[in-house]
């Protein structure tokens, strides 16, 4: 059984070609590869830019990660907040996310009350 991933063109024993003796060098081409020329053109000058670690205000001040992050994920809240209250539906999608879950149950038990209620009233007509 044979390999695979061989081809017919690969040599099948890397042995079977006739070796030479210690010292000579071998018959084949230059023993190293071309150096390419180096290229005359320059890079352009970094204009601006930003040193890590260092102040990017002009406060004396250094802020923390902590409160940087903080202060980032207010101002993302702020903006959400005022782009989803935009209409009707917007209002009441933010009313909606303000409400508390036991709010929320209390409302709905209000309403099932409210149902039985009414059930209760029409069957006591109907009887009566």
């Amino acid at each position: 059984m044979g390999n695979l991933c061989s081809k017919s063109s690969n040599p099948s024993d890397p042995f079977a070609q006739p070796g030479r003796v210690l010292g000579t060098s071998p018959d084949s081409g230059p023993s190293s590869a071309p150096v390419p020329q180096k290229q005359t053109t320059s890079r352009p000058a970094v204009k601006g830019g930003k040193t890590l670690g260092g102040s990017g205000s002009t406060s004396d001040q250094t802020v923390e990660p902590r409160n940087a992050a903080a202060r980032a994920a207010e101002e993302r809240a702020a903006k959400q907040n005022a782009t989803a209250n935009k209409g009707k539906l917007g209002s009441q999608l933010a009313a909606q996310k303000a409400k508390t879950q036991g709010r929320t149950l209390n409302e709905l038990s209000q309403t099932e009350r409210a149902t039985r209620d009414v059930d209760a009233a029409e069957t006591s007509r109907r009887w009566d």
